[in-house]
């Protein structure tokens, strides 16, 4: 599946889906962005059940306050609106793929 590119009024479909969702709050211009971005499409076409999307926090700063994003990359990991697991930081594919329920 393809990675989503998610803006505030998006955000509102997703944040209720019953798949896991794994959200990375990233900018254009951030190096360790731009250094799980590779691993977060592996991970979205190995697993279809998850949906994958990013929140650019330049274009949606209102939507990174409301998850206290204050250092990029930040993944969350969402179920049926719940916040299961946070990280903060360039993260090696094995541990994002450990924060999958």
């Amino acid at each position: 599946m393809a990675i989503l590119h998610i803006n505030s009024s998006d955000f509102n479909n997703l944040k209720n889906s019953d798949k896991t969702v794994l959200l990375d709050f990233y900018a254009d211009w951030c190096g360790p962005c731009r250094m799980v971005a590779p691993l977060l499409e592996e991970i979205a076409a190995e697993k279809p059940e998850i949906t994958v999307a990013k929140v650019n926090v330049d274009d949606e700063p209102s939507l990174a306050a409301a998850f206290g994003v204050s250092s990029i990359p930040t993944l969350v990991v969402m179920k049926n609106g719940q916040i299961l697991k946070t990280a903060v930081g360039a993260r090696p594919k094995e541990q994002i793929l450990s924060m999958l329920p």
